[in-house]
């Protein structure tokens, strides 16, 4: 049997972080050329539009239903994917509910365009004929969901590297179908944010044509089993995908209401310097987590292989580099800002030190994080999470008054030390103690092997 060859160890988690940053530059100067071409032959409400619309995804974390988590785990801990049963029931499985997630959204889509209510729902910013262009985008969303699979599969290999490489194409190909429109003359104003979910799509079709080769012939049964619902049963996922499921739903909504406290509480130009602020340090806080999680594989072919790989040590690594990083960039923030701004806003020192910070505990969090991904740390982080939302907001609320733009910032630093690192650093040495408690010779064993027995 030819055993599957993996891209290898911690040094992936490396590659990975590399090709963040080369993708995240090259989507970056790629984008300013796409903003270019969009105002200049489509206009501002095209823009606008296409701005609005794109935000889709964003609002509906959980249209995977928490599969992603079990495929990355099921891959990561067999020694054999390619040829591994379980791990092809639990594709099998997987499509067959992310085909109902495909279904359902489609169906609300079309429902909301034949009731004409996407004006009401997204404002007065849509075009004429923008309802349409809204459900067609939901529509590709919706198709697409199933070949999100090969993403995880290829997680689960241990090459998020290839994963984050396939980001990368994104933008050039949303260039080469604005400059095509550009070039037919065509009208395509409206099909501005068609274009966009075209090419994000195209990251899961890169991701399912290199897990079909990796792991050949896994992904031809796995499907071919689909509509064999009496003859090939599905495996149960309810223990990793609804914990997973919960977090997707409740950490947006933790840390997506800093602006709307801002524009209630705050002074007329902290919502300003917020925003730029988040612009300079997400860049970097994007890294973390695409690198973090190039750690889960790791860890679940660990417990596979009954080792023990205490996440520590690479917290400590990850949040000395996450500080190194954050101070350079908190260096060059104030003359960064003043570039972007025109001079027009200036960034407190405050704010730039809340978000140095936030960014040190968010990578000490990932490898404890990634740590926790079985089904019994996946649990245990649902109860934290859920504390998390109403504590931020509260904190962040009472902070704004004192701080400024830098309070919600400061608030979340402070609920994710008290929600998720502090239990996490808890749960995560009580499972390691018991972990090699469970691994080590019974008592007597010793004694009898010491004695020559």
């Amino acid at each position: 049997m030819i055993r599957l060859r993996r891209s290898g160890g911690w040094s992936s988690v490396g590659r990975t972080a590399i090709a963040k940053m080369v993708v995240m530059v090259v989507s970056g100067l790629f984008g300013l050329v796409n903003t270019r071409l969009i105002i200049s032959h489509f206009g501002a409400d095209a823009y606008a539009q296409y701005g609005l619309l794109a935000t889709f995804p964003t609002l509906m974390p959980f249209t995977d239903l928490g599969i992603g988590a079990v495929i990355l785990n099921t891959v990561a801990g067999s020694a054999d994917p390619a040829h591994d049963s379980q791990v092809r029931r639990t594709i099998t499985t997987a499509i067959r509910v992310l085909l109902v997630s495909t279904v359902a959204i489609s169906t609300v889509g079309i429902v909301i365009q034949l009731l004409g209510l996407w004006p009401a729902l997204l404002g007065a910013k849509l075009m004429p004929g923008g309802g349409a262009t809204a459900t067609a985008c939901l529509l590709i969303y919706a198709i697409a969901l199933p070949a999100s699979i090969g993403q995880r599969v290829v997680i689960g290999l241990g090459r998020s590297a290839t994963q984050v490489i396939s980001q990368g194409v994104v933008s050039p190909a949303m260039t080469c179908l604005l400059l095509a429109a550009i070039v037919a003359r065509l009208d395509a104003g409206n099909a501005v944010s068609i274009y966009s979910y075209l090419a994000n799509t195209l990251v899961s079709v890169i991701c399912v044509v290199v897990a079909w080769r990796a792991t050949r012939p896994l992904l031809a049964q796995a499907i071919r089993d689909v509509p064999r619902l009496r003859a090939v049963r599905g495996v149960k996922i309810l223990n990793t995908a609804g914990p997973q499921l919960v977090q997707s739903l409740v950490i947006p909504i933790a840390f997506q209401t800093d602006r709307l406290l801002l524009s209630h509480l705050g002074r007329s130009e902290a919502l300003a310097q917020y925003n730029l602020a988040n612009t300079l340090f997400n860049l970097l806080t994007q890294t973390i987590v695409v690198t973090g999680v190039s750690m889960w594989p790791l860890f679940a072919k660990a417990r596979a292989d009954g080792r023990i790989e205490s996440p520590f040590k690479p917290a400590v690594f990850f949040a000395a580099g996450g500080l190194v990083l954050a101070l350079v960039l908190g260096a060059l923030a104030p003359w960064a800002a003043r570039l972007l701004s025109d001079g027009l806003i200036a960034l407190p020192l405050i704010l730039i030190g809340a978000y140095v910070l936030s960014v040190v505990v968010e990578a000490a969090k990932q490898p404890l994080g990634m740590y926790m991904t079985d089904p019994r740390g996946l649990q245990f982080q649902m109860v934290p999470v859920l504390v998390l939302v109403p504590m931020n907001l509260a904190v962040s609320w009472v902070l704004i008054e004192p701080f400024g733009a830098a309070g919600p910032i400061l608030g979340s630093v402070i609920s994710v030390v008290v929600c998720q690192l502090m239990p996490y650093s808890w749960w995560v040495a009580r499972d390691v103690r018991r972990r090699r408690a469970l691994a080590a010779p019974p008592q007597e064993s010793r004694d009898h092997d010491a004695a020559g027995v």
